[in-house]
């Protein structure tokens, strides 16, 4: 599946003209992505990119969050490597970013993402990769970690094009936007779910809250 990204201040958001949305996405190679966090909250759920053996990147939403689920691909069964984790501190800065009460072990199905030493806007053209276990078109939660590419377009081409959204959904926010392999962002926010006109939006981890990120990461 293929879709349109572009970044506006700050934030990407999601444009298709095929009409298929990334809650249509595909089921990822099993422990493909093992960086994936599953974030579990109160009432809801989140997606989540561990970063380092103790820290987690999410969404800026500042939920209460209780239990991070790493190495998982399906959070339904009890995989022999999935890792039940108690988060321990919350810091918000745009991103969120929480410290887990241990350093997890480096395994075949959990390994952390490591971030670069400056983070670009990826250029027009660009394949990236967001993934989750939101809703699907079933209107339920997948049980498994879907995934989706997208491409980025620039301001004019988006403007132009389509009347359909591609998007994430209710679940997937806070995973991964990856570009090259790399991580340029997180799910952010959005109205409804492949609303026309309404696209998903995906904060950019900007050169600011990289330092940030670091610095606080250095500071517990």
């Amino acid at each position: 599946l293929d879709h349109l990204l572009i970044y506006v201040s700050g934030y990407f958001l999601f444009v298709s003209g095929r009409g298929s949305e990334i809650i249509q996405g595909k089921e990822v190679e099993p422990h493909s992505l093992p960086f994936m966090a599953y974030v579990r909250g109160k009432l809801s759920s989140y997606g989540g990119t561990l970063i380092h053996p103790q820290w987690v990147l999410t969404a800026a939403h500042c939920p209460r969050m209780y239990k991070v689920v790493l190495g998982a691909h399906s959070i339904r069964k009890k995989e022999k490597d999935s890792k039940q984790i108690q988060e321990l501190i919350h810091q918000c800065h745009s991103v969120f970013l929480f410290q887990l009460q241990e350093p997890v072990t480096l395994t075949r199905t959990v390994k952390w993402l490591k971030l670069g030493k400056t983070i670009r806007d990826p250029a027009a053209g660009s394949r990236c990769l967001v993934a989750g276990w939101g809703r699907t078109e079933t209107k339920r939660t997948s049980d498994v970690l879907m995934s989706v590419n997208v491409t980025v377009v620039d301001r004019q081409t988006c403007n132009s094009h389509g009347t359909n959204v591609a998007d994430t959904c209710q679940g997937d926010s806070g995973g991964p936007l990856l570009c090259d392999g790399a991580l340029v962002g997180v799910t952010s926010f959005g109205e409804g779910c492949g609303v026309i006109k309404k696209p998903g939006v995906y904060s950019f981890v900007s050169e600011r809250q990289l330092q940030w990120i670091k610095k606080t990461m250095k500071s517990f």
